[in-house]
């Protein structure tokens, strides 16, 4: 049945290299949503996207760019791994609300509204005070939700991501974090956060970053799949996936641009300890070709139908971005 069904992970930021294409695609996964945006302007990001026109070329036997779910369809069809993009803060817009138009028509179908920080848009999940969204924020969510680009408050401080859900005329995604209850990390979402994403049709992606989970690197398979069984009975099956955040075979350096861009000269530990200043062990049973399988087989294990495993793999997400990537021009 993995084999069978649409695998998506709602967010990586591996070193893309033809050898991990191979890995991809030995996983069996579909499709894949990768962020070329940090903290890259708008003349930044164009560059990420030659970037990666560059690598479709190179590996087109591996992999090929998706616009809609049409593609993730064909890359299925073809034995492809398809690769669609987004952005993990509203910098590559700057401070111009056309190019959001723009960016999703190069490609960028998802785009977080805040990092870690404050924004021009909404509060990040580092900041002390919350003070919502913002003029320019409400605009925005407004010609997201008209052009079809997925609004992520994944990184979003509690009250810009409650504001973001009711203020949004489509429903939004947390595409990589977990619940509070599971382990109360700074990024991680409370029960009230998730109880309105997904009544409102939302979806949050289960992270697999070892910081975000219950025990740390030491997390097993088992509390995993009790964390993710916990959230369907908040959420609904219909509204839960999967978004690893892996990273994987990344330097430090790459880290050290995802927290402090070129906003600190200092390291920013981000939750507060200096122990977490670099990458945490990965988890033996998310690893390889076989992690996002070994969840499958995990999830079924643990009392879900196949059918519903199927679904948290993979077809919430399809179904999600399928409604939400129409654009209402």
């Amino acid at each position: 049945m993995y084999q069978q069904g649409i695998v998506i992970d709602g967010l990586q930021y591996c070193n893309w290299d033809r050898e991990y294409f191979q890995t991809l695609k030995a996983s069996g996964i579909t499709a894949v949503h990768v962020t070329i945006a940090y903290h890259e302007n708008a003349r930044e990001t164009l560059t990420r996207f030659a970037e990666w026109n560059l690598r479709f070329e190179q590996n087109d036997d591996l992999i090929m760019p998706v616009y809609s779910m049409a593609d993730v369809e064909l890359a299925k069809a073809l034995g492809k791994v398809g690769i669609f993009m987004g952005a993990q803060n509203c910098s590559p817009i700057d401070d111009e609300i056309g190019l959001i138009e723009v960016m999703r028509r190069q490609g960028l179908l998802i785009m977080q509204l805040t990092y870690n920080n404050q924004s021009l848009l909404a509060t990040g999940c580092y900041e002390q005070h919350d003070t919502g969204i913002t003029r320019f924020g409400k605009q925005v969510i407004e010609e997201m939700n008209r052009v079809g680009m997925i609004i992520d408050m994944s990184h979003s401080a509690e009250r810009s991501t409650l504001e973001a859900i009711d203020l949004s005329a489509r429903p939004i995604c947390i595409s990589h974090a977990n619940p509070t209850f599971a382990h109360d990390a700074l990024r991680n979402k409370s029960n009230t956060v998730i109880k309105s994403l997904t009544e409102r049709g939302g979806l949050i992606g289960f992270s697999l970053y070892p910081f975000h989970l219950p025990n740390g690197s030491e997390c097993s398979l088992e509390d995993f799949c009790q964390m993710v069984e916990k959230t369907a009975d908040i959420a609904g099956i219909d509204h839960i996936g999967i978004g690893s955040d892996l990273c994987l075979n990344q330097p430090q350096q790459v880290l050290e641009w995802m927290r402090n861009g070129r906003w600190s000269k200092t390291m920013d530990y981000g939750e507060g300890s200096a122990a977490n200043s670099g990458w945490p062990d990965a988890l033996p049973w998310f690893s390889g070709s076989k992690g996002m399988e070994n969840i499958y087989n995990g999830l079924v294990r643990h009392g879900f139908s196949e059918g519903e495993a199927g679904k948290i793999m993979g077809g919430n997400w399809f179904d999600f971005l399928q409604q939400g990537l129409e654009p209402n021009l």
